[in-house]
């Protein structure tokens, strides 16, 4: 059998009209700073280092509807953050542009919408969960 090769993800890529907007936006609201940058794409990172957020400007990219609807352009994916304060983590994002989704599915976890429409989640991180890379991520936190 053949040695599985090395994988590193280096960062999730959204889809964007605009990849410095979007990404202007989640440098905000996580205080990181630009690691490259390129006229239709952006990579964002921790200062600390580690997996980071991409961003690509994409001319055909339709806002994606919150919760799914059956003909409507879905979700591909969305983040879940971990904060350490809920309500002040909501207030914080929506001053920074995003808006809270009209469904909330669970109590504990807000759904936020970025400003093209993305879907992320906002929960309280455990007292296991540290600022560091989990070994295996929070599994409750779905939205």
């Amino acid at each position: 059998m053949q040695k599985r090769p090395r994988y590193t993800l280096s960062a999730a890529v959204l889809d964007c009209p605009d990849a410095h907007e979007l990404a202007a936006f989640y440098r905000r609201l996580f205080g990181w700073a630009v690691r490259e940058s390129e006229p239709d794409w952006v990579m964002i990172a921790p200062p600390e280092g580690g997996t980071g957020l991409s961003f690509q400007t994409e001319p055909q990219f339709v806002r994606p509807t919150w919760p799914a609807e059956p003909g409507a352009q879905q979700m591909m994916l969305h983040l879940d953050i971990g904060v350490d304060d809920l309500d002040s983590a909501v207030a914080h994002a929506g001053d920074m542009g995003a808006q809270l989704a009209d469904v909330q599915p669970q109590d504990d976890v807000r759904v936020m919408l970025d400003p093209v429409g993305h879907p992320f989640c906002l929960y309280v991180r455990s007292p296991e969960e540290s600022d560091e890379v989990p070994e295996a991520g929070p599994a409750k936190h779905r939205g």
